[in-house]
């Protein structure tokens, strides 16, 4: 996916979302920034291809219902932040990690 201003801003956007999401939740965002956008990047790639953000580290299904379970921030997040001090694919982190 190439970057234009509007993609950039729908980036900017995005990360924002993730790291007010993780705030609320007592997490946050991962600190390196080139991951973060990394990350972003896919997931943005996700929902224009498939239709869902889903996240970047889970095997898309086909069964709708299943896959609702890895749109991120996916239904896993919270237990692999609390056992491994990060999500699988490093979007989000534990505060004290």
């Amino acid at each position: 996916m190439k970057m234009n201003n509007n993609n950039n801003s729908k980036m900017e956007e995005l990360i924002q979302e993730y790291r007010e999401y993780a705030r609320e939740n007592g997490f946050f965002l991962n600190p390196n920034r080139k991951m973060v956008e990394g990350i972003v990047k896919i997931l943005l790639e996700r929902e224009k291809d498939l239709g869902a953000r889903y996240c970047p580290c889970r095997r898309v299904t086909g069964d709708k219902e299943e896959d609702k379970k890895i749109i991120c921030p996916c239904i896993y997040h919270k237990e692999e932040i609390e056992k491994d001090g990060r999500c699988h694919c490093g979007l989000f982190f534990k505060n004290n990690y």
